[in-house]
């Protein structure tokens, strides 16, 4: 595997994630409840929803491309 299809890889585990905490942790600015150690204030503005959801991906891609210790 070349490296453009490993990040591309990482970049799917990534999403997969983030729809996987977004959807178990009501994400979409509808309530502000904590799930899996992610702490949401609601959103009320539609660009605040997208500033979490950003947020959120951002710190799926660290978890995912974290090293395995």
């Amino acid at each position: 595997m070349d490296a453009t299809n490993a990040a591309r890889s990482k970049e799917d585990v990534a999403l997969d994630l983030l729809k996987f905490v977004a959807a178990h942790a009501n994400i979409a600015g509808k309530t502000g409840s904590s799930t899996t150690g992610f702490s949401v204030t609601p959103a009320t503005k539609p660009e605040d929803q997208v500033a979490n959801l950003l947020e959120l991906y951002t710190r799926c891609r660290q978890a995912v491309e974290a090293p395995i210790k």
